[in-house]
């Protein structure tokens, strides 16, 4: 529920007017200009029914990787395809996880037929550092971005907001 509210995305040359480089940006559950209620109405929304239906839900990179824009390089779309794959047939929900500092996403170590090294972000870089800074700098953007959503109650005991905060960044 945190990146649902979070929504972060990129804005991109050749998408966005006036941009030349990938920028950072956040959109309240993927589309802030078109919900009506609070963000976090939706996200309560959603939890009730992922619980009550049993579905599950992937964050997938689908994005830059290996290092900042002009080092990196977008994730390639069969490596993309085959983690789809994966979600689908449910092998991630036996799969192997390792947690990633920082965020503390569960990232599989092995899915078929993608390398490895590109399931956690840190093997992509060749600059260590740079990529902890870049980390970093991240973790500020997302926690700055839910500032405006930490106050909100959701519940009658608030207990969703504080599951929700909890998967938050931790710097």
């Amino acid at each position: 529920m945190y990146h649902f509210i979070s929504g972060y995305t990129a804005l991109v040359a050749g998408t966005e007017d006036g941009i030349k480089e990938p920028q950072a940006t956040f959109s309240a559950c993927f589309g802030a200009a078109f919900i009506m209620l609070h963000p976090t109405k939706y996200a309560a929304m959603l939890a009730e029914k992922m619980q009550t239906y049993g579905a599950t839900g992937w964050l997938v990179n689908t994005g830059w990787s290996g290092g900042r824009y002009g080092v990196g390089k977008r994730i390639k779309l069969p490596y993309t395809r085959k983690i789809i794959d994966a979600i689908h047939s449910g092998e991630l929900l036996t799969a192997n996880y390792q947690k990633t500092e920082v965020f503390g996403l569960e990232i599989p170590t092995a899915i078929e037929g993608v390398p490895s090294e590109i399931l956690d972000p840190i093997n992509t870089w060749t600059d260590k550092a740079a990529y902890k800074e870049t980390l970093l700098k991240l973790a500020g953007l997302f926690g700055k971005n839910f500032e405006v959503f930490a106050s909100y109650k959701i519940g009658e005991d608030s207990t969703l907001t504080e599951e929700i905060l909890a998967a938050g960044p931790k710097v």
